[in-house]
């Protein structure tokens, strides 16, 4: 798989990469990432990437042809199939695991930072960018949503990870939140590990961390629930998450 990051601080996006997971994966042949600086793609001798506004108001606009230039010239030659070119902006579709996935399978994706009041939206119209955010919230340019996008992809991909397990029970692998982890000693400051995370009873352990699981995304993101795809089992516990609630309820009424 290969990332090409478009973007007017190229020093933002090489420290980043270079060490954990993403680095890993790059010395392993897994991925390739490159880091292109906007202005390469200018013409004029000033390397100008942007300009007033149309209309007016404040900022300044990011201006289109460097961008086209630049993604013309990392796209050439490839099947539109097999690649994606992503626009990072507050007004994209919220990304989210299931996303990262669909990336994750693709050969090339090319992610364009945008800065100032964004980028002339003819961008996105001539090379049929997709629009992607981070969440509600505004940065100030694209390249830390980037390296975001970058490595909840390349942890998906096979070799990637130490253990290939590790990807499949993350918080929304399968619809819900991670389930609490412990580690040694068995007690810290008066806080003890669940007695039966060290009863070495395998399928206590599974339905527990499950239930935990469920328990978590219920009272955190509920709105995960509507759309997991829920086993006969996970009902079963929600419903059991239920009873103890209006139990705990009914004891302090």
């Amino acid at each position: 798989m290969k990332f090409d990051v478009v973007t007017i601080f190229p020093r933002m996006l090489q420290a980043p990469i270079e060490d954990g997971i993403v680095h890993r994966a790059i010395e392993a042949g897994i991925v390739s990432i490159g880091v292109h600086d906007l202005r390469a793609f200018t013409d004029d001798r000033h390397r100008s990437v942007d300009d007033q506004p149309f209309g007016g108001g404040p900022g300044m606009v990011m201006k289109a042809e460097p961008f086209l230039r630049a993604v013309e010239t990392l796209t050439a030659g490839e099947p539109e199939a097999a690649r994606a070119v992503v626009l990072l902006s507050p007004r994209g579709q919220r990304f989210d695991q299931r996303m990262a996935e669909r990336l994750s399978r693709l050969d090339h994706v090319v992610l364009l930072c945008g800065r100032y009041e964004g980028i002339d939206e003819r961008v996105r119209e001539t090379v049929g960018a997709e629009e992607v955010s981070l969440g509600d919230f505004v940065l100030t340019g694209g390249e830390v949503a980037a390296l975001a996008v970058i490595e909840a992809a390349v942890r998906l991909l096979p070799g990637a990870l130490g253990d290939e397990g590790s990807a499949e029970a993350d918080s929304f692998a399968d619809g819900v939140l991670d389930f609490p982890h412990y580690t040694r000693p068995s007690e810290v400051r008066g806080h003890r590990v669940p007695d039966v995370l060290l009863s070495g009873d395998h399928g206590k352990i599974r339905r527990w961390r499950r239930k935990e699981a469920l328990r978590a995304t219920r009272a955190r993101r509920p709105d995960l629930l509507e759309r997991a795809p829920l086993s006969a089992e996970d009902r079963t516990l929600l419903r059991e998450l239920e009873n103890e609630e209006f139990e705990v309820t009914a004891s302090k009424s």
